[in-house]
C-alpha cells in the first residue's frame, strides 16, 4: 500500500493552498524583478524546509512516550473512538484488557470536523457532538464497573493520539472503528498508521452499531 504523506483530508488541503500561494509569491515577485522573485524562492524554501525539519523531530519525540515507572499491577489504557465510541464491543474489550489490574482508562473521542470548517476554525459543534458521545459512553462503562475519564481530541485521530500521549503514558493503545468497508478510519489507514507512528501496543477493536442495534431489537 503506498504511503500516504498527509495525515487528514485537511491537511492535504492545507498543502494545496500553501503551494498555490508559494508559487504565487515567487511568480509575483519575479513579475516586479527577478531578482525578488529568486529572494523570494529562497526566503519561503527556507521556511518550507525548516517546518519540515521540525515535523520530523516532533514524530521521532512521540514514538516512545516515557512516564514513571508503576507497579506492576497498574495499567494504562488509551482508547480512541468516535461514533463507535458506546458499542457494546469497544466496552467488553476494555473490561477484558482492565482484568486483573488497577487500570487508568483515558477515552479520547476526535471531534471530527469538516475541511471547510476546520479552515474557518469552526469546530464548536463538532465539539459538542463529540463531548455528548463521549459522556454517554463514559456513563456507560461507569455501568459496567470500568472507571474511566475523557477528553475530546484532534479531529486527526493520529493527532488525537500524539496529543494524549504527551501527557498520558498509556501501556496500550485501544482504537475502536466501524467494520471494513464502512469505516472511514480503515479507509485513511488510521490503524496501520498509528502502528507504524507509536511504539506503543495497539489493540483494533471493530464495533458493529449496526449488529449491537439489531440484536436488542430482538
Amino acid at each position: 500500500m503506498p504511503l500516504n504523506p498527509f495525515r487528514s483530508e485537511a491537511e492535504a488541503y492545507r498543502f494545496v493552498w500553501l503551494t498555490i500561494g508559494y508559487f504565487g509569491l515567487i511568480v509575483a515577485g519575479a513579475l516586479i524583478n527577478r531578482w525578488l522573485g529568486l529572494a523570494v524562492f529562497i526566503v519561503l524554501s527556507a521556511i518550507v524546509l525548516y517546518f519540515y525539519f521540525r515535523r520530523g523531530e516532533r514524530r521521532t519525540r512521540v514514538l516512545a512516550p516515557t512516564r514513571a515507572r508503576t507497579p506492576e499491577d497498574e495499567r494504562r489504557i488509551l482508547v480512541i473512538a468516535n461514533e463507535t465510541v458506546g458499542g457494546g464491543t469497544l466496552r467488553e474489550t476494555i473490561r477484558r484488557r482492565s482484568e486483573g489490574s488497577r487500570a487508568e482508562v483515558l477515552v479520547v473521542t476526535p471531534a471530527l470536523n469538516t475541511p471547510l470548517k476546520h479552515w474557518a476554525s469552526d469546530e464548536d459543534q463538532a465539539r459538542d457532538a463529540a463531548r455528548e458521545r463521549l459522556d454517554s459512553s463514559l456513563a456507560r462503562l461507569k455501568e459496567a464497573g470500568i472507571e474511566a475519564r475523557g477528553e475530546i481530541g484532534d479531529g486527526e485521530p493520529l493527532q488525537a493520539i500524539e496529543d494524549a500521549l504527551r501527557t498520558f503514558g498509556a501501556d496500550e493503545i485501544i482504537i475502536s472503528t466501524h467494520p471494513e468497508g464502512r469505516s472511514n478510519w480503515l479507509e485513511r489507514g488510521v490503524v496501520s498508521g498509528a502502528r507504524e507512528r507509536f511504539a506503543v501496543p495497539i489493540t483494533h477493536v471493530v464495533v458493529d452499531l449496526e449488529r449491537e442495534s439489531e440484536e436488542l431489537q430482538r
